[in-house]
């Protein structure tokens, strides 16, 4: 990729973080503005979001890896409109033929038979339950949700039956749903992550341009746990050099807001992320890309990022054990728990549909 063919004009751009619009590396060819030779002033539009459907044929996904706490999650969404720099799903619209950087922003799925679907997969005699993560991918409620509402029909769906729910979000929307989120909780059945990567507002807006402002969260935290749905406090991810030293500053403040629970990441890099978050870097904070940078490959064995279990949400080496120590520090000065209660699984039953005939015992 030549310099010529990066960054698009800031003036296309605005309310967006990635710089460039490169294709995924699954793609033969890349896409480059040219002119079309004559010489007559053209103004280019500005880059708006756009939303398109797909209709899935299944909507829950398991995974198997020793670092993550679930085994199966659900998309609503691909991509996400808050634009998080550093989000380790960009690559995911590679698969799609589209850009993981501005494409990734701004070329959105909605997945509209979501909650049938997911309906339909819940009742199959094969299914066994357990806790369902939703936003670990894509943002559950980024922009979008608040037309389409997908996410709030299949918690309806999640609700009706009684089945476990663990939420990872940005978006304060998640407040729409207090009224569902609050009656599951009552019986053990929902959980809900808040993440909050910095308190410093102008960083914010640079690294998660279309995301709540942190104080806007952490409010959302406290209306969260003022109903009665536990909040893990998610010091996530934390960047070396750059907003790991307000670590505990972070805790301090999802604990003052209600938050029972906490947990922190590393900053993570896979495929198209790293260069991506190089570029954002050297046009922000040019003073200290070496830094933060050198710091990551420190943890990854000489490398931008490296994806071998039981060290991919931390890294190893000095550097990442002494975030870990001032975590584990700092969750006990706060009396902040780290594993939280297991969500219910045993009230798991499928709801009656019309026609259905009513069981005897």
């Amino acid at each position: 990729m030549t310099e010529s063919q990066r960054p698009v004009d800031p003036e296309r751009r605005k309310g967006r973080a990635a710089l460039s619009r490169d294709c995924g590396r699954f793609e033969r060819f890349s896409k480059v503005d040219e002119g079309d030779g004559w010489d007559i002033p053209e103004e280019l539009p500005v880059i708006r979001t756009e939303v398109r459907d797909e209709n899935p044929r299944s909507v829950i996904n398991y995974v198997r890896s020793p670092d993550l706490p679930f085994d199966r999650t659900l998309n609503p969404y691909r991509g996400c409109e808050h634009g998080c720099i550093y989000c380790f799903a960009r690559p995911t619209h590679a698969y799609l033929g589209m850009s993981p950087g501005l494409d990734f922003e701004t070329k959105l799925i909605a997945r509209p038979d979501a909650p049938a679907v997911l309906d339909r997969e819940l009742r199959a005699k094969r299914y066994s339950v357990a806790p369902l993560a939703i936003g670990t991918n894509t943002d559950p409620y980024q922009p979008i949700e608040r037309d389409r509402g997908i996410m709030r029909a299949c918690l309806e769906v999640l609700r009706d039956f009684h089945h476990p729910v663990a939420i990872v979000t940005k978006g304060t929307l998640i407040e729409r749903d207090i009224d569902i989120l609050a009656d599951m909780a009552r019986n053990g059945l929902a959980r809900v992550g808040i993440s909050v990567t910095t308190l410093d507002a102008d960083l914010c807006r640079k690294m998660e341009p279309r995301a709540p402002s942190p104080m806007r969260r952490l409010q959302t935290i406290r209306k969260l746990t003022e109903a009665g749905v536990p909040v893990r406090i998610m010091a996530a991810p934390m960047v070396p050099a750059l907003t790991d030293p307000e670590l505990e500053a972070i805790l301090e403040a999802g604990r003052d807001a209600g938050a029972d629970a906490a947990s922190w990441i590393m900053l993570r890099l896979p495929l198209e992320v790293a260069p991506l978050w190089q570029e954002w870097l050297a046009a922000h904070y040019p003073d200290r890309a070496g830094r933060i940078m050198n710091h990551l490959r420190d943890m990854h064995g000489g490398e931008v990022y490296s994806a071998q279990w039981n060290r991919l949400m931390r890294g190893q080496g000095p550097y990442a054990e002494l975030i870990a120590q001032r975590f584990h520090r700092a969750v006990r000065a706060l009396g902040l728990g780290i594993e939280a209660p297991p969500l219910r699984c045993d009230m798991f039953a499928p709801p009656l549909r019309r026609g259905d005939q009513m069981s005897l015992f």
